[in-house]
């Protein structure tokens, strides 16, 4: 893969239509009958139907292929609060990756707000458009309440995905890594550095896996995240504090199993690294640069199992592995929301799936003569074609099996049809 330059990725957003995406009709619109069906008089009657019994808007529009991206521009990438209108080419480019991996029609909502309470009225009210809701790019601790608030009031998932996409890959990726390294889930100490939503909410995931919150410790910029700290503090974080004096990440370091960086670049040296347990495992998930930089990781350690957040270096630790194909499965069962048990479930199928003999495919697609189950290859690639056949279905199968699903499917039809969907593409 070569460099990306700033020159090649305006041209690319520019060329042609500017942005990435486009509307397109899904019927016929050629003659007058087809005018008369697409909209008046044919119109009326789905509304009629529709207004008779609700779920029939499933039936008659998009709605259950349809998730709204929207963001206020507030936490953008690693470029911080840009705003609602710098943040639209990001909200495009999510859209752009729900049809092309996993078929999801998704429109963009830019809110130019900052106050928690208009973001949650504003998607209330327009709620009803949607399948879905993809939160995106909304700063901690404001983000919380957000997520939790509209989880509340509405009967569609809500998903934030800087906190449980990323949790869901990490949780996949600690789990393939315990099974190469040999150590247990119960023993292993894992150090965050970062104390942001995804890291809050990476670490309620590796809880909910089994890991004891007592084993996980948080440092961010004011250092360790201890009992009764006063300063960078609110209670999402707070329940992560350990200890009763502060501390450094270097300090913190010492004994880890795990370090997972969701912080900023260069804020690792590889004498932190050096302080960490055999077979570490370090996933350095700042972009666009990481924590520390791949080839110094493994230098400093070369027994360690290393991943970042970019496409470039083995074990990309990468959302897109998660959001497309969670909200497949969780729309293909019109499910009231995306709970725990479906978090852990996409966990568990991507585990699996880094597990498989990559196909030829992959291998061309990135240019590889070799790939297997390792230290260099732990979570799935993200143009594997088979992350949806195996992710959508574990999730749909969880929102059944926990209530959280209106229908219940066959899982091998579905399966089948997920294939002829989405392979034929």
């Amino acid at each position: 893969m070569s460099p990306i330059t700033k020159e090649d990725a305006l041209e690319y957003h520019q060329r042609g239509k500017p942005g990435k995406l486009s509307i397109n009709t899904s019927k016929p619109l050629e003659t007058q009958n087809d005018l008369g069906l697409a909209y008046t008089p044919g119109v009326a009657w789905p509304v009629l139907e529709i207004d008779a019994r609700a779920d029939k808007v499933y039936d008659y529009t998009m709605k259950g292929n349809l998730v709204g991206v929207i963001s206020n521009g507030t936490a953008i990438l690693g470029l911080g609060d840009r705003g609602a209108l710098a943040s639209k080419p990001v909200m495009e480019g999510k859209c752009a990756l729900f049809k092309k991996f996993a078929d999801i029609d998704s429109i963009d909502i830019e809110l130019d707000s900052r106050d928690p309470e208009t973001i949650i009225q504003v998607v209330a009210a327009i709620a009803p458009t949607f399948g879905g809701i993809n939160l995106e790019d909304i700063k901690s601790p404001e983000c919380f309440a957000i997520e939790q608030r509209l989880q509340q009031m509405l009967d569609i998932p809500v998903f934030h995905d800087d906190q449980h996409g990323t949790a869901i890959i990490l949780g996949a990726a600690l789990l393939n890594a315990l099974e190469i390294t040999s150590k247990k889930m119960d023993q292993i100490k894992i150090v965050f550095s970062g104390a942001g939503a995804a890291a809050i909410a990476s670490a309620s995931h590796l809880v909910r896996l089994g890991v004891p919150r007592k084993n996980i410790w948080f440092c961010d910029i004011k250092g360790l995240v201890y009992n009764d700290r006063k300063e960078e503090m609110f209670p999402e974080k707070a329940l992560f504090a350990q200890g009763d004096k502060p501390g450094s990440l270097a300090q913190t370091l010492e004994g880890a199993d795990m370090l997972i960086g969701l912080s900023a670049a260069n804020v690792v040296t590889p004498e932190m690294l050096k302080r960490m347990n055999p077979d570490p495992v370090v996933f350095a998930m700042a972009n666009p640069d990481p924590e520390i930089q791949f080839d110094l990781a493994k230098a400093a350690r070369p027994d360690a199992i290393v991943g970042t957040g970019r496409s470039d270096y083995p074990n990309q630790v990468n959302n897109l592995l998660g959001f497309p194909f969670i909200f497949r499965g969780a729309l293909d069962v019109r499910a009231r929301a995306i709970n725990e048990e479906m978090k852990i479930a996409a966990s568990r199928a991507l585990a699996d799936l880094a597990r498989q003999p990559v196909t030829p495919e992959v291998l061309r697609a990135y240019g590889l003569n070799h790939l297997e189950f390792g230290r260099d290859y732990v979570v799935p690639k993200p143009l594997d074609q088979r992350v949806c056949l195996w992710e959508a279905p574990a999730v749909a199968q969880a929102a059944m099996q926990s209530g959280a699903a209106r229908l219940q499917v066959d899982l091998t039809v579905y399966r089948k049809q997920l294939a002829e969907r989405l392979l034929t593409q």
